[in-house]
């Protein structure tokens, strides 16, 4: 019993230090701290809740989930970790984004193995619009400016991600880095002990009058010619360096914006082309089978089909193409035709029940009840749990709202058996003992 104390002491004062290193923003410290506090108990939830905080401030979104999702496991009632789990998950567009960094942050890692500095950059700068928080995309940008001699971008990238964490190593390593490059490049100071300058003395009466040799006096006609020599070396100086300074920025700017856009038209044409080209060799196996059996024009009708869902799906009407592969018999189609259903069928079915259940929680939000029904059916018979249960959750009060409640009874039901222990469950609970009661 004793030494299990001493293992809870010591988590407890880990967990301390790294509660105080992170009130300071020491991020990477805490993280160690807390990383030992659980070390010694696993089950220290209040350790294992800041730990996700400290990920999350320090844009490891993933990371952090994982540790509410174990902290909850751990300790399902009364547990804070709930409620950062349903802030994120019950936010679709929150965690698209989270996805969207990932992909956009691992396309900029490829892009740096492959030497195309500019197109990482831009990557990276979206992701850090998205995720402004993520240390090491901070970090790899600056690199990349490192490399491109641009310091002063790079050390207001490691800056940026000091504010966020102001004792991480690595950040700090490449400040100095940098400071060290930018040292290199100022010209050396001017020796600090001058020639004085000649003398010459000379007696007017009883006085010594002491000046420089090389000081003329200076009329107002070399005044006025030195303002206009001035002049002329300001509109040189303008014309020569400033204005082809401010056109290659231009210049820069616009080709970074050209590179992306590029990018991006480089992928809808590739995406664009394979469709096409999946369309024509459908058209090409239509006129292969037509006259082959005298089922022959339900063969060209389920052909013609398959080719409106690719055409669907090239002009992203994911709705359209869903409706439209649900009637497509893959039984009809040949060996190559088959292969391509298969494919369509994973790109849509996934884009159109994320279609389907956005456009029924907007049903269901503005209490258009029976819509919301309707597209929430569609989505809990294809995935039960989808959204982490939140489609079977509003699909059972959209059927307690229209009055049925047998069906809202067994979604209800079905809530509580999918995620027992939560709040969502609990309601569940007494919203269906609030049905029996009202049943005769």
């Amino acid at each position: 019993m004793g030494c299990y104390n001493k293992i809870i002491r010591l988590s407890n004062t880990f967990y301390n230090d790294g509660l105080k290193k992170a009130k300071v923003r020491d991020l990477s410290a805490a993280v160690k701290s807390l990383q030992r506090s659980l070390q010694y108990y696993k089950a220290n939830i209040e350790a294992r809740n800041l730990l996700g905080l400290v990920y999350f401030e320090m844009g490891e979104v993933v990371d952090a989930l994982s540790e509410w999702v174990i902290s909850r496991s751990l300790k399902p009632e009364g547990n804070p970790a709930e409620q950062y789990l349903e802030a994120i998950q019950s936010n679709s567009s929150r965690l698209s984004s989270v996805n969207q960094t990932i992909k956009k942050y691992n396309q900029a890692l490829l892009y740096c193995r492959q030497g195309s500095r500019d197109l990482a950059i831009i990557q990276l700068k979206k992701v850090l619009s998205m995720n402004p928080g993520l240390i090491k995309a901070h970090q790899l940008l600056a690199l990349l400016y490192m490399e491109e001699g641009k310091y002063e971008r790079a050390r207001r990238e490691l800056n940026d991600a000091a504010k966020v964490d102001n004792g991480n190593l690595t950040t700090l390593r490449y400040l100095r880095e940098v400071e060290g490059r930018m040292l290199k490049d100022v010209p050396a100071a001017k020796a600090a002990g001058r020639k004085k300058e000649e003398m010459a003395s000379y007696r007017s009466g009883n006085d010594t009058i002491i000046q420089p040799v090389n000081v003329r006096d200076v009329s107002p006609l070399m005044t006025i010619l030195n303002i206009i020599i001035g002049v002329a070396i300001g509109a040189l100086i303008t014309y020569f360096l400033i204005i082809p300074t401010v056109r290659q920025n231009a210049v820069s700017e616009a080709r970074k914006a050209e590179l992306e856009a590029n990018d991006e038209l480089t992928s809808r044409t590739q995406e664009m082309n394979a469709l096409n080209q999946e369309i024509e060799d459908l058209k090409a196996q239509i006129k292969k089978k037509e006259g082959e059996s005298e089922d022959t024009q339900k063969i060209v009708a389920n052909y013609e089909q398959m080719i409106n869902v690719c055409f669907d799906y090239a002009q992203e009407n994911i709705q359209a193409a869903g409706d439209g592969i649900g009637k497509v018999d893959p039984a009809l189609l040949g060996a190559q035709a088959k292969a391509v259903y298969d494919k369509m069928s994973g790109l849509v079915n996934e884009q159109y029940m994320e279609a389907v259940y956005q456009q029924a929680e907007k049903d269901y939000n503005s209490r258009n009840f029976a819509a919301a029904i309707t597209g929430l059916e569609k989505v809990v018979q294809a995935e039960e749990d989808h959204d982490d249960g939140y489609a079977i959750y509003h699909l059972a009060h959209s059927y307690r709202q229209t009055g049925d409640a047998e069906n809202a009874k067994k979604y209800y039901q079905r809530m509580i058996e999918l995620h027992p222990g939560t709040q969502r469950a609990r309601a569940s609970q007494q919203y269906l003992d609030e049905l029996n009661q009202q049943q005769p």
